[in-house]
Parts: C-alpha cells; sequence; structure tokens
C-alpha cells in the first residue's frame, strides 16, 4: 500500500516557518508542540495549535501515490529545521511510526505520533465579510503598536475590533495613549465587535504581511474569530474582558487645531528622549501665538529649549506637558509631512489625526501632571 507524497521545500518551508510561533508556545498538553500533517490526492493540510491561537495552510502536492488520505502528527521544531536545509522536492514516505524524508541525496527519518493525541480543530466557519488585505494590515499596524504586553486590566492587552452599518473600526489602548483606525469601507447591518488578544493580532499581521493574499475574508467559528486568505485559516479565541468605555476622551468639543511640520516636531521629541536617561521626566510644550517651543530639563543629565513654527495655529498661549517617548509612538505612525493636533487644557489629552490611503487614524496621549515630573 502506498503512502507517499512529494512538495516543494520552499513552500513547506515557508508554511513550516509560520507555524513556529504557534507550536513552540508551552501548553498544557504535548501534543501541541507538533504540527498535524492531513495528506490527500492533491493536498497537504497542515494544522498547529497552541489552544489560543490555532492555523491551517493547504499545501498543493507535486504528486501522490496514497491509497487512502494520511493523518500523523511530528514534531513542528524538528520537522521545519529539517525542511530548511533540503533543497528542491521532498518527498514523504509513511512507514509505521516513521515518516521518511528524501531530497537529493538526502534521506532521513522522524518518528511520528497518532494524530488522535491532537486536540480538535476549529470547524464551520462562518464568513462575514471579505476585506482587502492592504487595508487591514494598514489599520493593525496603525493601533497594534499600543496594546501592551500585560496590563494589569486584562482588557488592554487586546485590540477591540468593531463593525456596524458606519463602518469599521479598531481601537488600542494602554491607559496612556490611544490609538484608532477608522474606514467606512467594510459594514454590517448588524452591529458585532470582537476584543482580540495581542499576541494574535501580532501573528495574523505576521502571516498576512508573508502572504501574497489580495483578500481576505473575516469570519467567527463558535467563540473565535478567523481570518483566512488562500490557503490559511487562522483562527484566535477572544478576550472575554470588557474594554473601557473610550468615546468620551475622543471627544474634541472645545479643542483647538494646530498644525506644525511633522520632521521638526519628532526631532525635536526624539532630542528631548535622548536627555531621560532612563527616567520619566515630561517634556514642556509652550503655545504661543503660532510659536511651539519645546523645552526639556534633566538635573542629571542637560536640558533643551528648542522652537518650531506651527502654520495652523490658535492666539494664546498654552503650557502642557508630555511624556516624549509616548508621543514618539504614535507620530512615527502617522502619514504625512505634518501633524495636525488639537489642544483644549492642562488636563485634557492632545489628540492627532491624519488620512491614510485607506482608513483615518487618530492618536492621542494624555498630559503628565507637574506634580510627576521629576
Amino acid at each position: 500500500m502506498e503512502h507517499t507524497f512529494t512538495i516543494d521545500q520552499k513552500r513547506l518551508s515557508h508554511v513550516l516557518s509560520a507555524m513556529q510561533a504557534i507550536c513552540a508556545r508551552r501548553t498544557t498538553m504535548d501534543a501541541t508542540s507538533s504540527i498535524l500533517f492531513q495528506a490527500s490526492h492533491h493536498e497537504l493540510v497542515l494544522k498547529s495549535t497552541d489552544l489560543e491561537i490555532s492555523v491551517q495552510y493547504s499545501c498543493p502536492l507535486n504528486n501522490a501515490s496514497i491509497s487512502e488520505p494520511l493523518d500523523f502528527l511530528v514534531s513542528g521544531r524538528r520537522i521545519f529545521e529539517l525542511t530548511k536545509e533540503l533543497d528542491g522536492d521532498v518527498q514523504f514516505n509513511l512507514n509505521s511510526n516513521q515518516i521518511m524524508l528524501a531530497s537529493g541525496n538526502a534521506q532521513l527519518s522522524l518518528n511520528i505520533k497518532d494524530c488522535q493525541e491532537f486536540p480538535p480543530f476549529p470547524e464551520r466557519i462562518e464568513n462575514l465579510m471579505e476585506l482587502k488585505a492592504a487595508v487591514l494590515l494598514q489599520m493593525l499596524e496603525q493601533v497594534s503598536f499600543v496594546i501592551p504586553q500585560s496590563n494589569a486590566n486584562p482588557a488592554l492587552n487586546g485590540l477591540l475590533v468593531e463593525i456596524n452599518d458606519q463602518g469599521m473600526k479598531m481601537t488600542a489602548t494602554d491607559g496612556h495613549c490611544l490609538a484608532q483606525a477608522i474606514t467606512d469601507q467594510y459594514r454590517l447591518p448588524e452591529a458585532r465587535s470582537w476584543l482580540l488578544p495581542r499576541r494574535a493580532v501580532l501573528e495574523l499581521k505576521k502571516i498576512i504581511e508573508a502572504s501574497n493574499n489580495e483578500k481576505i475574508f473575516l469570519g467567527i467559528c463558535g467563540n473565535q474569530m478567523v481570518f483566512s486568505g488562500d490557503s490559511f485559516n487562522f483562527f484566535t479565541k477572544l478576550l472575554v474582558d470588557s474594554f473601557p468605555e473610550y468615546l468620551p476622551i475622543l471627544n474634541r468639543d472645545g479643542f483647538s487645531r494646530r498644525v506644525a511640520p511633522k520632521a521638526d516636531f519628532i526631532k525635536a521629541l526624539r532630542r528631548s528622549a535622548c536627555l531621560l536617561s532612563g527616567q520619566f521626566i515630561a517634556t514642556e510644550f509652550n503655545l504661543d501665538d503660532a510659536t511651539l517651543e519645546v523645552a526639556m530639563v534633566n538635573k542629571e543629565v542637560g536640558n533643551l529649549r528648542e522652537q518650531l513654527t506651527m502654520s495652523e495655529y490658535v492666539p494664546g498661549s498654552m503650557a502642557i506637558r508630555f511624556y516624549a517617548p509616548y508621543l514618539l509612538n504614535g507620530l512615527h505612525a502617522l502619514p504625512g509631512d505634518t501633524v495636525i493636533f488639537w489642544l483644549h487644557s492642562t488636563m485634557r489629552p492632545i489628540i492627532f489625526q491624519a488620512e491614510c490611503p485607506a482608513c483615518q487614524v487618530t492618536y492621542l496621549v494624555m498630559p503628565v501632571s507637574p506634580v510627576t515630573n521629576a
């Protein structure tokens, strides 16, 4: 009885590489360190899960001699490390409790396990909408950098995705800063929202960046969210915590608009950040008509004082303090040669806004109270 199939090494190595972050994660089940191989006459399906994130890839076979579908588990790390050292086509031959690999003059084998040890995999996807991959990726990039890794409030460790009849929003906050991307290209008649874990967002970005997909399907599968491309399905469990109410802090009533040169603004902030020396010291922003003065004093290191000219301003004076790295994080993500921002008072946030090709981006930073400045 034949149990052989052949697959392109580059394609297989690419897929196995994308699965390493999942199968390398320790879980309560030993089988999750393995990848499930399912081979049929024309296709090889690979599955990996860490019980929170699951990914499935399908790869075409160059040829196969299989009398019945093959299912087996093999160490995810070992099959990847061996495959990336091979060249050309790789032939797999199932033999009892081992899988034999042959490529060129190389022949080797790996022990395999029964696929029944593998945890149940998500099934029955309900697709909700089709997205342009470039739009989805751009929105993720504009907000994902704000998601904290281990905030005491579990809800902050995720990305809020909201879709209704007005459009789609992605919002993230770490309690000091907030980033939001909005597009009206994608809508649902019934409002839906999901809170994606930070790790799932970062892994999804990697998969989309590495794929050649022009379209991504967004769907649900039980209590999981699913993103699907031509050859992959990416599943993630959702955070059940309630994302904080953020709409009031984005309200710009009573705020005044200003415009400054982006490059000069960023350079001034970088110079200010250089003087921090690992300390949490606020940078002072003194606004006087068209002049924006950036000032920083660190008694242990030195001081900075420089002036920028705003192309759009509000008459009058204001002094407000911010932690420079918080501002820099968001400004680097904003497009354009100028930075547009709104201010209200020393106790209210600075709100930046920009138009990207696919979405509108808002970035907000809370001010630093003078009593907390070292």
